[in-house]
């Protein structure tokens, strides 16, 4: 245990982040692929099994709203221990669930520590590095996040095949206490930046940083259409590739995703390019990567390749974009980073649930040319959008850096 100086923070700590972020986030979404064993053992319907994700996803909102925050108020690393120890108990909990209420109380208490811990770490990593290396570490920590959000389905799948899907939430919960010894030895302490605040002064204080801070606003709309655009295409995905000709397996389906990792491994040098002074061309290239993809990706029915090539362009272009929209919020007020993060996630929550409602009935009606059609009308509308407003940021975070 040390207390966090201005020196440049190490790379084995930042690589800490970047796992333990990963390990978090992945308990999130490992019950996806498990769906038809849980409605099997559970004796619940095809059509309702669906509760589980509702339930999870609840927990991650209800974890943006009121416990991501408390990282400004008390000592993260004391409420990252407390979090780790819950989480690993609801685990647990699941693993051994025996009737569905608990099934779905332990979900919903996975999404919300799983969250907590993901954001959390995300907007510690920011606090912990230096200024001039912020978007580096805030890169590398979300790359991270990314991949494991790509590998949890995999993981799921490959040990559902050995342990059943309870094993699958035993193993997890090992993960998660082999990561808490190194995490509770190596982060460094660091001073709540709002003690003074009560815990609903907190939580009212997330509508005024709201209301106040333009690039907030700004970077939380591109949030929102890109995660948008994002979940136009990974909803409808699975509806084209499992039907004929191409009848593939959901393993196979979540396979092509793999190919995403590109995106991941490039955040981290989008996160390097904010610290050199770059954002604005970044976010340029990240937008013109997330339209263009759209035209590969509209011609999966001549050739799979040129799928995979899609998938690249839009997983580049929306992690480049995510880790430079987090670097820039974080730059705005250093003693709001936990609320910021909460904020901005909601408005990826946002998107994603708007993009996951339209895609379904656009390919119902225009099939999987109208899906492209529709995330490429969205992309476009991010990139106009950055068009417009790139100058009034650019001044506000002018004003911000000389306040500092």
């Amino acid at each position: 245990m040390h207390v966090q100086t201005s020196a440049r923070i190490s790379p084995s700590l930042v690589w800490l982040f970047a796992i333990a972020s990963g390990l978090s986030v992945a308990n999130v979404y490992y019950a996806q692929p498990l769906l038809d064993a849980l409605a099997r053992d559970f004796g619940i319907s095809q059509a309702a099994v669906g509760g589980v994700i509702t339930a999870t996803q609840l927990g991650c909102a209800l974890a943006l709203l009121f416990l991501v925050p408390l990282g400004d108020r008390v000592d993260r690393r004391r409420l990252m221990a407390i979090q780790m120890v819950v989480l690993i108990v609801a685990l647990i909990a699941v693993g051994m669930a025996q009737s569905a209420p608990v099934l779905l109380a332990g979900m919903l208490a996975v999404g919300l520590l799983g969250t907590a811990m993901t954001q959390g770490l995300i907007a510690y990593a920011a606090s912990a590095a230096a200024p001039h290396e912020q978007g580096r570490v805030v890169g590398t920590a979300q790359g991270g996040v990314f991949i494991g959000l790509l590998l949890a389905r995999v993981f799921a799948g490959g040990i559902s095949d050995l342990a059943g899907w309870r094993g699958v939430y035993f193993c997890a919960a090992l993960l998660m206490l082999a990561i808490a010894i190194p995490l509770w030895r190596r982060l460094p302490v660091l001073p709540p930046a709002s003690r003074t605040l009560s815990y609903p002064r907190l939580l009212a204080s997330m509508l005024t940083l709201l209301r106040d801070e333009k690039v907030l606003q700004v970077r939380g709309m591109l949030a929102l259409l890109m995660f948008a655009a994002f979940n136009i295409f990974w909803s409808a995905l699975v509806l084209p590739l499992s039907a004929p000709p191409y009848s593939f397996s959901h393993t196979a389906i979540g396979a092509f995703g793999l190919a995403g990792v590109v995106g991941a491994l490039a955040a981290a040098r989008a996160g390097e390019w904010v610290d050199r002074g770059y954002a604005r061309r970044t976010s340029g290239i990240a937008l013109l990567a997330l339209v263009l993809a759209w035209w590969p990706l509209s011609l999966m029915e001549v050739s799979l390749w040129a799928l995979a090539i899609g998938i690249v362009l839009l997983d580049l272009g929306g992690q480049a974009l995510h880790v430079t929209n987090q670097s820039l919020i974080f730059r705005t007020r250093p003693d709001a980073h936990s609320r910021l993060v909460g904020l901005y996630m909601l408005f990826y929550a946002v998107g994603s649930g708007l993009g996951a409602i339209g895609t379904t009935v656009t390919y119902a009606h225009f099939g999987w040319q109208g899906v492209c059609l529709l995330g490429a009308l969205v992309s476009l509308l991010a990139l106009v959008f950055w068009w417009l407003t790139q100058r009034q940021v650019a001044e506000t975070m002018d004003c911000a850096t000389e306040r500092r």
